[in-house]
C-alpha cells in the first residue's frame, strides 16, 4: 500500500510539473540562436554586476517633523580670526530673552598673525573650492554625511613657519551654550560689560584708526561638533574696505538628527545670507562697526537616515533581470527568424518561372519551372509517351 501511495503521489507530482523536459533529440540548435544566447548572457552578467553595485550603495532619506524640544541649550562652535589685537575686541551673545552670554564662558582669545602661511592658504583655497561645488551640487552633502568621522579634519592646520612677525590679529575660538531662541552673536570693539538695559562695550578707549574688521571664519557650527562636516561659512574670508564697516550674517538654524552606519548624532544645519556695508552716519548708514551673526531657530527638525536596499529586494530585482532578458531575447529571436524566413521564401519564389511545354497529345503544361532537372524530366516523359503510342 505504501508503494502504491508513493507511486500515485509521484504520478500526481509529474502531472503538476510546470517545466516539462524536452528530449535532446528534439532540440534543434542554430548559429543565430547561439549568437542571441551569447548576447543575452553577456547582458545578464553586465546588469547583474551593476545591480550588485546598486545593492552595495546607500542613500540618505530625509524626514521632517516639528521640533518639540525647546528646553535644551544650543551649542555654538566658533573659530574666527579678526584683524585686530585681542585687547581691542570683544565677543558675546544676546538672545531675544535679553540673556547675555559673555565670551568668558567658553571662548578663548589667542593673538595670531592674520596673514596665512602657504600651507594654510592652500587649505583655505581647497575649502573654498569645496564650498563652491556644494552650492552647485547639493547631492554632495549626502557624501559628506556618509563620510563623517572618516574624513580628514576640516580645522585650519597650524603654521609650519616660525615667523618673527608680531601678532596683528586675534583668534576667537571655543564654544558657547545659549538658549534655544533667536539671538545675536557679535564681535565688536571693546570688551562687553553688563548693563541694566542690555549690555554695552567699552569702545571709547579704542581709536577709530585701529578699527579693522577684516576677518576669516575657519569654523562656525551649531550643535554637536562632528569632524568631517563642512558648514556653509567654513573658509569664508572678508576684507574690510573701511575702518567703520559692518558685516552681517543672517542665519537660519535647522535641528538635524543624523543616523548613518558610522555615527548617530544630533546636530544642526544652517543656511546663511550675507550683507556688508560701511557705517556713515552723514549718509544715513547707521549702526555699529563689527561682525554680527543673527541666528534664528527653525521650528522643523530634519532626520537624515542612511538606508540600504534589503537583500530580498535585491533577489527580486535580480530575478526580474534574468527572466526579462530571457523572455525578451526569445521573442526577438523568434520575430527575427520569422522575418528572415518570409524574405528568403519570397526570393525563392521569385527564382521560379512558369513555362509552356507542349505535350504530344496537343495539351500544354504551364506548371513546371524552368530548371535543368525539370527539362530533362519533361524530355524523359515525352519519350516514354511516344514509346507507348508506338506499342499501341
Amino acid at each position: 500500500m505504501r508503494r502504491l501511495n508513493r507511486k500515485k503521489t509521484l504520478n500526481l507530482m509529474k502531472e503538476l510539473d510546470a517545466f516539462p523536459k524536452v528530449p535532446e533529440s528534439y532540440v534543434e540548435t542554430s548559429a543565430s540562436g547561439g549568437t542571441v544566447s551569447l548576447i543575452a548572457f553577456t547582458t545578464m552578467a553586465f546588469l547583474t554586476i551593476m545591480e550588485f553595485m546598486v545593492y552595495r550603495d546607500t542613500w540618505m532619506k530625509y524626514e521632517y517633523e516639528v521640533d518639540k524640544d525647546f528646553t535644551s541649550k544650543l551649542r555654538i562652535n566658533i573659530d574666527i580670526t579678526v584683524a585686530m589685537k585681542c585687547q581691542y575686541v570683544g565677543a558675546d551673545v544676546l538672545d531675544l530673552a535679553e540673556t547675555m552670554v559673555a565670551s568668558a564662558d567658553g571662548l578663548a582669545y589667542e593673538p595670531v598673525i592674520f596673514e596665512l602661511s602657504p600651507q594654510q592658504r592652500e587649505w583655505q583655497r581647497m575649502l573654498q573650492l569645496i564650498q563652491s561645488r556644494l552650492q552647485e551640487e547639493h547631492s554632495l552633502q549626502d557624501v559628506i554625511f556618509k563620510s563623517a568621522f572618516r574624513s580628514a579634519s576640516t580645522a585650519l592646520p597650524p603654521r609650519e613657519d616660525n615667523s618673527l612677525q608680531p601678532p596683528d590679529a586675534c583668534r576667537i575660538h571655543g564654544h558657547l551654550y545659549v538658549n534655544k531662541v533667536a539671538g545675536n552673536f557679535h564681535i565688536t570693539v571693546g570688551k562687553a560689560i553688563p548693563h541694566p538695559r542690555g549690555h554695552a562695550h567699552l569702545a571709547a578707549l579704542v581709536s577709530h584708526e585701529a578699527y579693522n574688521f577684516s576677518h576669516r571664519i575657519d569654523h562656525l557650527s551649531f550643535g554637536e561638533l562632528i569632524p568631517g562636516i563642512i558648514n556653509p561659512l567654513d573658509g569664508t574670508e572678508k576684507i574690510a574696505s573701511d575702518h567703520n564697516q559692518m558685516f552681517q550674517y543672517f542665519i537660519t538654524v535647522v535641528p538635524t538628527k543624523l543616523h548613518t552606519y558610522e555615527i548617530s548624532a544630533e546636530t544642526h544645519q544652517f543656511s546663511v545670507t550675507e550683507r556688508e556695508r560701511v557705517i556713515n552716519h552723514a549718509a544715513g548708514s547707521h549702526g555699529v562697526s563689527g561682525i554680527f551673526m543673527k541666528y534664528d531657530i527653525s521650528s522643523l527638525m530634519v532626520t537624515v537616515t542612511e538606508e540600504h536596499m534589503p537583500f530580498w529586494q535585491f533577489l527580486v530585482r535580480l530575478c526580474g533581470i534574468i527572466g526579462g532578458i530571457f523572455s525578451t531575447t526569445g521573442i526577438l529571436h523568434g520575430i527575427g527568424r520569422f522575418i528572415v524566413e518570409i524574405i528568403c521564401c519570397r526570393f525563392r519564389l521569385g527564382s521560379y518561372k512558369s513555362i509552356s511545354v507542349p505535350l504530344p497529345d496537343g495539351h500544354i503544361n504551364n506548371h513546371l519551372p524552368l530548371t535543368t532537372d525539370n527539362v530533362h524530366m519533361e524530355s524523359s516523359e515525352a519519350k516514354m509517351y511516344h514509346e507507348v503510342n508506338i506499342l499501341i
